[in-house]
C-alpha cells in the first residue's frame, strides 16, 4: 500500500490555485525554476523570465522546489487561506 509523505498528507486540499510572485528586479536569470517547474516558469531569451502567477495547484511540490532552488530567493509562493481558519 502506498504511503503519502507526511508534509503532503497534512496540507489542506487545494480549492484555489497557489499564487506565485517573482521579484523580477532580483531575478538574475539562473533559470533553476524553469528546470524544476517548467509548467509555471519559462525563460524567454537569455534573461527574461515569464511565469504563471496562478500555476496549477496539482503540482505544488514542483513550485515549492523551484522557489527553494532560486539562488537569489526571488520567488514568493502564497498558499490559499485554509477553509477552517
Amino acid at each position: 500500500m502506498a504511503q503519502r509523505h507526511p508534509e503532503t498528507a497534512e496540507r489542506p486540499a487545494q480549492t484555489k490555485p497557489i499564487h506565485v510572485v517573482v521579484d523580477l528586479n532580483r531575478c538574475q536569470g539562473y533559470a533553476q525554476c524553469c528546470f524544476l517547474a517548467p509548467g509555471a516558469f519559462k525563460l524567454h531569451g537569455e534573461e527574461a523570465l515569464w511565469y504563471d502567477p496562478a500555476p496549477d495547484a496539482a503540482e505544488p511540490e514542483a513550485i515549492l522546489r523551484a522557489a527553494a532552488a532560486c539562488p537569489v530567493q526571488a520567488i514568493l509562493v502564497e498558499w490559499p487561506e485554509a477553509a477552517g481558519r
